[in-house]
């Protein structure tokens, strides 16, 4: 049986699932089903562990995930889960590692189909350039993913507005 809840956070209201011990579904907005009653191990660890990563105290996630997919996109989404902390990959490289070369397209659509946001890190890919692109949350909390894991500001303390400005010109 699948469980749920939601959590609030600096990126803003997630959605978190478990099945059997394993995280299935954590989604940033949309809609799912709060169970009742006490809230299972499995949610409390991955609240408590993405709230730790989104204060820039935690790098590595340690609560078990089990998202599903195609084949393709499985494969997809272990490589994500290989890029370090700080990290990113293009999605051509991603594409090479699961043995589609001239596959980015289809590795940015297994992306935009990653059910399990930030424990499956696919905003840690990028466009060949290096440049940002593609993001089911928002390009804004793409770049503020990484700049966190960059060593930057945390979600809960932006950049200033001068910051900000210095950094868009920069692009």
């Amino acid at each position: 049986m699948i469980r749920g809840k939601y959590m609030d956070s600096p990126i803003g209201r997630l959605y978190l699932a478990e099945e059997a011990g394993c995280i299935v579904r954590l989604s940033r907005g949309g809609t799912g089903i709060e169970t009742a009653g006490d809230v299972p191990e499995a949610l409390a660890r991955a609240e408590a562990e993405v709230t730790e990563y989104l204060k820039g105290m935690r790098r590595q996630f340690t609560v078990p995930v089990k998202p599903s997919g195609t084949p393709f996109q499985e494969r997809v989404w272990k490589v994500l889960g290989q890029i370090p902390y700080g990290q990113t990959m293009s999605y051509g490289q991603v594409a090479e590692a699961v043995g589609c070369p001239g596959g980015a397209r289809a590795v940015g659509m297994a992306c935009n189909r990653n059910p399990i946001l930030l424990l499956i890190p696919c905003h840690r890919v990028v466009g060949r350039d290096g440049k940002l692109v593609g993001f089911g949350a928002g390009l804004e909390i793409k770049e503020l993913l990484l700049r966190l894991e960059r060593g930057g500001d945390t979600p809960d303390k932006p950049q200033t507005g001068t910051e900000r400005k210095e950094r868009m010109q920069s692009r």
